[in-house]
């Protein structure tokens, strides 16, 4: 195609140099000149005669072939970029998602961790509790058997020091009966 490009532009080019040898001088391109115009018109009509024949039936369906894939790039471009942009608002929408069951997640933690907190001090308090109540009824106990331990005590020495005074032995169940109700009826301290 190159070729035929050339050779015409060569033909159209060549009977002007020839006029120009025959006239043996310097030619003048601007001097209109009749038979140069007919030859170069008659070069010219057969030149677009073979370029339409040959070169511009193939130049003008590679041109339409390249618009076409041009259009068609674009038709995919913009199919792309809307698929893209539907993706990008799926993931979007999904990430958002995510966020609000993550902060949902995190909502829920705190709340079990509040109960939890709560539920182990009330435990702690009713343990707590539980100890102070026991350590006072052991108090309790240890001062109720201290009573009775110094009341026994207390008998001991008033029948041994009865016994001294009246100068016989009181160690008869009888008398240790006789001092134990006379301690009981003592109003205690506390009372």
């Amino acid at each position: 195609m190159r070729t035929a490009i050339l050779a015409s532009l060569g033909l159209s080019v060549m009977p002007s140099l020839a006029l120009a040898a025959e006239a043996g001088g310097k030619p003048n391109l601007l001097s209109p000149n009749g038979g140069l115009m007919f030859w170069t018109l008659l070069i010219f009509l057969v030149l677009m005669f073979v370029l339409s024949k040959f070169a511009f039936k193939p130049l003008v369906a590679a041109v339409e072939a390249r618009e076409a894939a041009l259009e068609e790039a674009i038709r995919k471009a913009q199919q792309d970029r809307d698929a893209a942009s539907a993706l990008l608002a799926e993931q979007q929408k999904q990430l958002d998602g995510a966020r609000a069951e993550a902060q949902k997640f995190i909502a829920e933690g705190r709340a079990t961790s509040e109960k939890l907190k709560a539920s182990m001090l009330e435990e702690t308090k009713i343990q707590q509790q539980e100890m102070l109540d026991r350590a006072r009824r052991e108090l309790e106990n240890e001062k109720v058997r201290a009573i009775d331990e110094l009341r026994r005590e207390a008998v001991d020495l008033a029948l041994a020091g009865a016994g001294k005074v009246i100068g016989r032995n009181l160690d008869s169940a009888a008398d240790r009966k006789l001092i134990d109700d006379f301690i009981a009826s003592i109003p205690k301290a506390g009372k």
